[in-house]
């Protein structure tokens, strides 16, 4: 899985969409990283305020990193439509 997220938002639906793929619910994610679901609830919402370390969590219990790369052209409203 491999995708452009340049919101909160959009992290939190690719998250949603990779965890659904693993056919995890909420509840399971939260015990795979000691969170409580209402927490995996607001990062998957790309709510502000969620804390890097919860994110790190939540990447390391679906199996997923962060990579860092100069942007690309495409504009947000424009990688938004591919979701």
């Amino acid at each position: 899985m491999e995708q452009i997220v340049r919101t909160p938002k959009q992290l939190g639906e690719a998250l949603r969409r990779h965890r659904r793929k693993l056919g995890l619910n909420q509840t399971d994610l939260g015990a795979r990283t000691k969170l409580r679901q209402a927490t995996i609830s607001t990062v998957e919402a790309g709510e502000p305020g969620t804390q890097i370390g919860t994110l790190y969590d939540v990447l390391a219990a679906l199996n997923l990193e962060l990579v860092l790369r100069p942007r690309t052209a495409a504009s947000a409203s424009e990688i938004e439509d591919i979701f």
